[in-house]
């Protein structure tokens, strides 16, 4: 066979099924929160169950931690002022891995984005949306999930 005569595959393994099958099963496994070969983990975070996260103290004021809920959701706490906590799904809505937190800002480790720790927005991609939002407020001295 000469190089004009076009590409080949590989017997048994023609593109198009293999991209069907790929594009079925990654489907069939995103129902399930599961990881697909085909395009990364699902991103969609869990959702902390109502309850206390954290004791007030542990979110120090112009600083962020990352807590996890009792029902195993990674929340982003921040305090941007010594009257104010707010969270955010500390799950990067790139490709799903765990962020963590610094001062002002959230960073994945994974692929280098950059998230505002206050309002959840993307400052670095690759990350095109923002962390969602976790209602939270302060009752006593904890930080309780509505």
């Amino acid at each position: 066979m000469s190089d004009t005569d076009g590409p080949t595959e590989t017997p048994g393994l023609a593109r198009r099924p293999l991209l069907q099958g790929c594009l079925a099963g990654g489907a069939s496994l995103v129902g399930l929160g599961a990881i697909s070969a085909c395009g990364g983990p699902q991103t969609t975070p869990t959702v902390p169950a109502p309850g206390p996260l954290a004791s007030l103290n542990d979110v120090p004021v112009g600083g962020t931690v990352v807590v996890t809920s009792p029902n195993g959701a990674p929340v982003a706490l921040t305090r941007p002022n010594a009257g104010t906590v707010v969270a955010h799904s500390a799950v990067c809505t790139h490709q799903g891995c765990a962020v963590s937190g610094r001062g002002p800002t959230l960073s994945c480790p994974c692929h280098g984005s950059v998230f505002d720790a206050a309002t959840g927005a993307v400052q670095q991609g690759p990350a095109d949306r923002p962390l969602p939002a976790i209602a939270v407020q302060v009752q006593g001295q904890s930080v309780v999930v509505l």
